[in-house]
């Protein structure tokens, strides 16, 4: 990987994090477009260069983790999402993260999923905002989540279709998968760093940090519009998206 790699890795990262679209999905097929070899490093950087993202997180919502009923509903979220993410932490880095194939097979199904749940859901809109969410309500986004250890499903797009489930609005459900992501890519990001079977060199440490810089500054963006997005529109276009992108890829790889 160069350091020009790492910025292109960062603005995908940043700009895909908080989509329903995978972003760890989409850092596994641009390293294949680059010709980045799936070595430990690079493994671990596709993970670790979401904290970039998570920042924007906190530099944004900040004042919600001064809400503490609000930081005990996102740790009972993260509490099944965190015992799955580590009890299957060796299965999915050595078999799942850097296989495209598992990516657009994940990325079609999802997309259709989210097409079909948008059309099932019609015209109901929840109305539930986030001081209505139960403790119960958080621990089951938290398992919803927890699908999204699979490359290509969608962190995002597991918790938002979970919360729409529970009756929560768009807006509240995009929000708590905002604050979700803080501590899940945290404790993601330090197992990864702690479990990395390589030192990493000064330059490695260099373009971790340049990844990390890009996808903080992107993520600020991408979570704004976002926010304005979902006040109007559904989650169809995602859906879309994702099954148009698996299908270009497939047909790459097959030619």
């Amino acid at each position: 990987m160069t350091f020009l790699e790492s910025i292109i890795l960062g603005i995908v990262e940043g700009a895909a994090e908080f989509l329903p679209v995978s972003s760890t999905g989409h850092l596994i097929l641009a390293s294949s477009l680059l010709g980045i070899l799936q070595s430990d490093f690079v493994k671990t950087f596709e993970i670790a260069i979401q904290l970039g993202a998570i920042l924007a997180v906190v530099v944004i919502y900040w004042r919600s983790f001064l809400n503490w009923l609000l930081v005990k509903k996102i740790a009972a979220a993260f509490i099944p999402t965190g015992i799955i993410g580590l009890a299957l932490y060796q299965v999915v880095k050595t078999y799942l993260v850097g296989n495209e194939w598992v990516v657009l097979v994940a990325l079609l199904v999802g997309g259709v999923v989210l097409i079909a749940f948008e059309r099932w859901r019609g015209e109901r809109v929840g109305a539930r905002d986030l001081t209505t969410l139960s403790y119960r309500d958080a621990a089951l986004i938290g398992l919803a989540q927890a699908v999204a250890i699979i490359p290509g499903v969608s962190r995002s797009a597991a918790t938002i279709v979970g919360g729409m489930l529970l009756g929560l609005s768009r807006a509240a459900i995009v929000e708590f998968s905002f604050l979700l992501a803080v501590p899940t890519m945290v404790a993601a990001t330090g197992l990864s760093l702690v479990k990395a079977q390589t030192i990493f060199s000064g330059s490695e440490w260099l373009m971790l940090a340049a990844g990390l810089v890009t996808s903080f500054a992107v993520a600020l963006a991408s979570i704004r519009w976002l926010l304005r997005y979902v006040r109007g529109h559904s989650f169809v276009a995602f859906g879309i998206y994702r099954i148009a992108l698996s299908l270009a890829f497939f047909a790459f790889l097959l030619a």
